[in-house]
């Protein structure tokens, strides 16, 4: 057994997994072998969630069906939103809500008298956080400004029905169909701090709420989740303050400040997710006519690239370069952003939780003692 210390388990493989692949080096992203462009063209959210809990992609038939089942599990009971309302009166943030929510959730889930390891019970609870989390979240935000929840609709796409349960109208089309890429996009992304945190909650054979419980509470952390509102946050300081985006970009650098929206722990070279939401992004501004935002995410990119060189250290733009703004211009607010986050790749959790416990094996890795040798006990007299 070795003793190598690998802080942040860094480059430590634990397990096999054939949801997700990632190439770093060459910005390759895919779902159970189907590369993110692909999907995010020509397949639905619901689509992808199928793909991810089903090895394989669905029939028209079986898609069919599996969208009645979601869509039937929308609701949630009145005492979830009375306890909303009192989440919401305290001035929580939506990701703690939202983690808050799935106790209330549980509670109200028969399910969960099921066996440990029982894997229909968990795809069933699987189902029900994946089908209720857009109606807690936009119920809360509703709440929170003083509006009454909007009940969700059983004719809607998950990302068309969470835009209008938001807002209490029904979506622009195109405006559903961006986000439902978005969506796509943050469904999973192999084993990162969340995912893990998942699957290590899920090997005690603790059920899929407590699993997701801890997967949005480690993504609740500044160091994972969060950096499209510190993009989005950034882009509304240069828009209201005395610098361009370049000289803005200029002063962060000089501060020894972090850029938001580059730089990730896999990825060398640009985000293959970055990529498609800047396409996306650009769609939408031109629907919008208010292109503001996109160009000051490309002066930022051009100046880092062509001056500053970052590219060329393996310092590019991620996913999260770009969702922000696009989630700005759908209406969302900042500090919703994580948790949509936590709403799309909630999918990724339960997949990689239900594909653990099949050859389930409790996770137990080791620390290495670095405090003093042997002592011995001293009465606390004589101290």
């Amino acid at each position: 057994m070795s003793d190598e210390l690998k802080k942040g388990l860094d480059g430590v493989v634990v397990a096999e997994s054939s949801l997700s692949d990632i190439d770093g080096d060459r910005g390759i992203l895919c779902y159970r072998g189907y590369p993110i462009e692909d999907l995010a063209a020509e397949a639905s959210y619901e689509e992808v969630l199928y793909l991810l809990w089903n090895e394989e992609l669905p029939t028209e038939t079986q898609l069919q069906a599996f969208e009645d089942e979601l869509r039937e599990a929308r609701a949630v009971r009145p005492g979830i939103y009375d306890q909303l309302r009192l989440l919401a009166d305290s001035g929580e943030r939506p990701i703690s809500a939202l983690r808050s929510s799935i106790s209330m959730l549980s509670a109200e889930d028969p399910g969960t008298d099921a066996s440990p390891g029982d894997q229909d019970a968990a795809r069933h609870m699987g189902m029900r956080i994946s089908a209720k989390f857009p109606t807690v979240l936009a119920a809360f935000d509703r709440l929170r400004r003083g509006k009454e929840p909007v009940e969700p609709r059983t004719d809607l796409s998950l990302a068309a029905n969470f835009l209008y349960m938001l807002t209490g109208s029904e979506p622009d089309p195109m405006h559903a169909e961006i986000f439902d890429k978005a969506l796509t996009l943050h469904a999973d992304h192999g084993l990162n701090a969340s995912t893990f945190t998942a699957m290590v909650v899920g090997s005690t054979l603790a059920d899929v709420y407590n699993s997701v419980t801890a997967a949005v509470a480690a993504l609740s952390g500044p160091l994972h989740g969060g950096a499209n509102q510190e993009v989005m946050k950034a882009l509304l300081e240069i828009d209201d303050g005395p610098l361009n985006a370049t000289e803005w970009t200029e002063d962060l650098l000089d501060a020894g400040e972090r850029i938001p929206g580059w730089g990730h722990r896999v990825y060398n070279v640009r985000d293959p997710r970055a990529v498609i939401l800047e396409a996306e992004l650009e769609r939408l501004s031109e629907r919008t006519e208010d292109c503001h935002w996109l160009e000051y995410l490309r002066d930022i990119e051009t100046h880092l690239t062509e001056e500053v060189g970052l590219p060329e250290r393996g310092v590019a733009p991620n996913v999260d370069f770009f969702s922000g703004a696009i989630y700005y211009q759908l209406g969302i607010p900042v500090d919703m952003f994580t948790a949509i986050f936590a709403m799309s790749r909630s999918t990724g959790w339960i997949g990689h939780v239900l594909e653990y416990q099949q050859d389930n094996k409790l996770i137990r890795p080791r620390g290495h003692y670095v405090g003093p040798e042997m002592r011995e006990f001293v009465p606390i007299e004589e101290r």
